[in-house]
């Protein structure tokens, strides 16, 4: 009688999220390699002059930088679980929206309201997808309880956190990236943004 177990085949279901991990993890890598060399110059955003073309190059590649393991680990294990049922629901090119729009816009804020010091991390993009990730059972005329406590919570705590907690941890990030996530998950709701 002949085997007819199922052959089970490993899918590539979130190309976005997917290859974003992959570039953090090899950003990561180099970051080890290089002794720091690659995240000070490529993959953290700081003020430099506008003439510089690392400067646009570090507007986007800061968000794929992080300070070690363990902040790579705490932001990517956050979008390998949210991420992919975003992508599914929304399209992989929104996605990439979100992912380029959050970094852009962190990377903007932080150059104007906290040029002394450099940023890096995908924490923007987390906030970013767990707010979008409240609209994705949002019904016409219906605001899920669920998008106003995650508002509330993770929002909220960043807001205390930023007056009132001393850290190396840039709050506004999180702040500006949840509130991206949430006008873009507005906006897609709305099915202004093509989904493909």
């Amino acid at each position: 009688m002949k085997d007819q177990a199922k052959k089970f085949k490993v899918s590539f279901n979130s190309p976005v999220v997917l290859t974003f991990t992959i570039i953090c993890a090899i950003t990561l890598l180099l970051d080890y390699i290089t002794k720091g060399y690659t995240n000070a110059h490529l993959f953290s955003v700081y003020r430099s002059s506008w003439t510089n073309p690392l400067t646009y190059v570090r507007l986007f590649g800061h968000i794929a930088g992080h300070g070690g393991l363990d902040h790579f680990m705490g932001n990517i294990m956050l979008i390998l679980v949210v991420g992919p049922m975003l992508e599914e629901k929304y399209g992989s090119s929104n996605i990439l929206f979100v992912i380029l729009a959050t970094a852009l816009a962190t990377g903007i804020a932080h150059l104007i309201f906290v040029p002394g010091y450099a940023l890096l991390g995908a924490s923007g993009v987390v906030f970013a997808f767990i707010m979008l990730s409240s609209f994705t059972c949002i019904k016409e005329g219906k605001i899920p309880l669920t998008f106003i406590l995650v508002a509330l919570l993770y929002i909220g705590q960043q807001v205390y956190e930023g007056l009132f907690v001393q850290s190396n941890i840039s709050n506004l990030t999180h702040i500006l990236g949840g509130l991206m996530g949430a006008v873009l998950g507005y906006v897609m709701h709305k099915n202004k943004m093509n989904r493909y």
